[in-house]
């Protein structure tokens, strides 16, 4: 059995939507959610989320919908992003990552709309995953030193971005990647025929000017 691993972070709608796809995988159980900190590893790359760049949002904004309407799931926006979703990331760590506290916190946050930013927004959604002290969770060293070796193990794996799923060393990036995923699930000899194996060490063509 190779390992999968699924690298996202609450603040993604793409990563709500993704998860709607994994759920229907025949390897679902299998799959290990790994909650990691989209900002840091933008950070670490010298990167911008779409959402950080004006011309760029609303486009994001509309494809996430339009991806959530083709798909018929219910996709409603939080009152603001993006937003700061480490509390959300460390709750998810505190009730121990399962399945069942992904699901309800992507719920809480994509599915009705509510706030993920404070220990106060997810104070229902903590009730639900039996923990009554939702500031004391998200506040624990112990917690934060995970979603931050998380993070760091994402990008020693190569992740850029999110949702990510690892399928042993290869990573399949976003939403609507999730077809090929599933190819390769099928047939993980896939990436290893062909042009799939010649572009692997394709050199760069143009030196990048600095």
């Amino acid at each position: 059995m190779m390992t999968l691993r699924w690298y996202f972070d609450f603040v993604s709608p793409f990563a709500y939507l993704h998860w709607q796809q994994l759920k229907a995988l025949p390897q679902f159980k299998s799959i290990a959610p790994v909650p990691i900190a989209l900002g840091a590893v933008l950070h670490h790359l010298g990167n911008l989320g779409p959402a950080e760049i004006p011309a760029k949002r609303v486009f994001t904004y509309r494809q996430a919908l339009w991806q959530a309407r083709s798909a018929g799931v219910t996709l409603r926006f939080p009152p603001g992003h993006p937003f700061n979703p480490l509390a959300a990331l460390r709750l998810c760590l505190a009730a121990g990552a399962s399945h069942e506290t992904v699901e309800i916190l992507f719920n809480w946050i994509w599915r009705d709309g509510h706030a993920g930013d404070s220990a106060a927004a997810l104070a229902l959604p903590g009730a639900m995953l039996d923990i009554a002290d939702v500031a004391a969770a998200i506040g624990a060293p112990s917690v934060k030193e995970e979603l931050r070796r998380n993070t760091d193990a994402a990008l020693a794996a190569g992740v850029f971005g999110v949702p990510t799923l690892a399928i042993g060393s290869e990573l399949f990036w976003g939403n609507d990647a999730h077809p090929l995923m599933q190819a390769v699930l099928a047939d993980p000899g896939l990436l290893e025929q062909g042009e799939w194996a010649r572009i692997k060490d394709l050199p760069v063509a143009v030196e990048r000017s600095r």
